[in-house]
């Protein structure tokens, strides 16, 4: 399923038509998506003030399985709140090892009724 006027993210020219780049996978398109609503923080955003979840921001704290909980509940809150029209979240899992911070989402594409898992690893 193809993209129509979807930004592709992170933000780029096109080199050969000096045009904004756009995507044009859809599963591409959910993934930048998911991935931008995680790692900004809030207040981050001048006219967005309370987009985002504060996540990256984590790594920076204590590391312990109350944090990892605590991380669960900021991810799975943001992308209910911000995404609810695009992805149903089935599932949230924060680890935190050491510095590292690993965030596993399992969501169901709603315009394709598909099944995708989302795996990222924050390190400060």
């Amino acid at each position: 399923m193809a993209v129509l006027n979807a930004i592709r993210f992170p933000f780029a020219i096109d080199a050969s038509g000096g045009r904004l780049r756009e995507e044009r996978s859809y599963d591409a398109y959910m993934v930048q998506l998911i991935k931008q609503v995680i790692l900004t923080g809030l207040g981050e955003r001048i006219n967005r003030p309370d987009f985002g979840s504060n996540t990256r921001q984590m790594v920076f704290g204590p590391n312990n399985p109350a944090a990892a909980t605590y991380g669960r509940t900021l991810v799975y809150q943001a992308l209910t709140t911000w995404l609810e029209g695009y992805i149903r979240v089935e599932d949230v899992q924060v680890r935190a090892v050491q510095e590292t911070l690993t965030v596993t989402v399992e969501y169901i594409v709603i315009a394709q009724g598909e099944k995708r898992f989302l795996n990222l690893e924050l390190t400060p």
